[in-house]
């Protein structure tokens, strides 16, 4: 094996793992493919091996290759492995291609699992993760396969990885090569350190939040109870429909009905209905207070990492068609501003000691990026202008001064 990556250009790289979170995942083996039908699996953790070698063993005789420059390696979403290469001191360079970024500038309107590229690109079909290791609560870890099944498994991903990204990239016009390598291919490694990086939370913060949260849900839930004249279920879909409507005789018609016939209580009824009458409005209050309680408050602190004392999330490039990131686990694209106590979430995100977080946006992008696209005229006097053509667009729908739009108003 020593000799062939001593010899080779190029590889096809993937490791198998313990966790699919990267800042946790372990090492369970490494696959390489030097050419197509031509790879390797280098078993390491797996539970039940006869023979398998330790990390301690490999690490040094692989380490050099692994962090070459020189050594192009290829995969599939290869920011992952580089997260688990670091977890155990590799720091993984020399990539040169993604399979899944090659399939997401080529094609960003469909699928880029590997699975699905085999059978699309190579007309193959692949040994599945699910095949291996099962579904649901009967799933085990991949710690558990026998290696030889996990050997053409690994092999398998490693092998198809390095064929695909070669075949999407014969497929690409020069201005979508451009995109690829200078654009997608660097991103993902700026996208990596900030998830390494992670992001400091102030776990007090969020505990006097949440505990403020607690209070005033009981206060808002006690009023609920004595505008219904009796104590429910707040979240009982149910029950509310009996206090709404038959107890209190809430009118129903012209309100949306469930797929049973029954008249439904989601947010956009609720919002109808809290126009006229206050026990909608606070059962509407109610919930986005235990959503922010529940997915932040409360959720945040049981993410930071016990190691680094940060949470990371994962930041997904090959999703959305217009090019935007995605965040998960936590989704931290998407903290509350809406509200007064949404944007004291906020607050609880905080720069280490004689550093600050910097803020920067910019300016209204994707209707600048439409004005030029189109050449609309009004558009473009309006930028030319220094208008705000999100307040203009407000006051218009308003019937208002733009001088006189809210904040709020600017983001409906």
């Amino acid at each position: 094996l020593l000799k062939k990556l001593a010899a080779a250009q190029q590889i096809g790289l993937d490791t198998e793992t313990t966790s699919l979170d990267p800042m946790r995942a372990q090492l369970v083996g490494i696959s390489m493919a030097f050419a197509a039908g031509d790879a390797v699996y280098i078993p390491i953790n797996h539970t039940f091996a006869e023979q398998q070698l330790s990390w301690e063993t490999l690490s040094g005789s692989l380490k050099p290759y692994l962090e070459s420059k020189e050594l192009r390696k290829i995969g599939q979403n290869l920011k992952y492995d580089q997260h688990v290469f670091a977890n155990h001191s590799i720091q993984l360079q020399g990539i040169a291609g993604d399979a899944m970024l090659a399939s997401y500038v080529l094609e960003s309107h469909l699928g880029h699992g590997l699975d699905e590229l085999a059978q699309r690109w190579l007309g193959l079909e692949t040994i599945t993760y699910e095949s291996l290791c099962g579904k649901g609560a009967k799933q085990i870890s991949f710690a558990d396969v026998a290696v030889e099944q996990a050997t053409e498994y690994a092999c398998q991903d490693a092998d198809f990885a390095l064929r695909i990204e070669a075949h999407l990239k014969a497929q690409m016009s020069g201005e979508q090569r451009k995109m690829y390598e200078e654009m997608e291919l660097p991103v993902a490694q700026v996208l990596f350190h900030m998830e390494r990086n992670g992001v400091l939370i102030d776990r007090a913060e969020l505990a006097q939040q949440s505990a403020e949260l607690g209070a005033e849900l009981l206060k808002l839930e006690q009023q609920a109870y004595d505008l219904a004249g009796q104590p429910f279920n707040l979240n009982s879909p149910k029950q509310l429909q009996e206090i709404l409507f038959t107890k209190l005789g809430i009118p129903t018609k012209g309100l949306k009905k469930t797929s049973t016939g029954g008249i439904s209580t989601n947010e956009a009824v609720l919002e109808q209905l809290a126009m006229d009458y206050p026990l909608p409005k606070i059962i509407l209050q109610n919930r986005s207070l235990a959503k922010l309680k529940s997915t932040y408050t409360d959720k945040l602190p049981e993410m930071i990492n016990p190691t680094t004392q940060r949470v990371h999330t994962n930041y997904a490039q090959a999703v959305a068609i217009t090019g935007r990131l995605a965040s998960n686990n936590p989704n931290l694209q998407n903290i509350p501003i809406r509200t007064s106590e949404g944007r004291r979430v906020r607050r609880a995100f905080i720069a280490p000691e004689n550093s600050v977080i910097l803020s920067a946006d910019y300016s209204q992008i994707e209707l600048r990026i439409m004005a030029h696209l189109s050449g609309d005229a009004t558009l473009i006097e309006a930028f030319k202008n220094g208008e705000d053509v999100h307040r203009r667009t407000a006051a218009e729908v308003f019937g208002m001064q733009p001088e006189n739009i809210t904040p709020e108003q600017r983001r409906y």
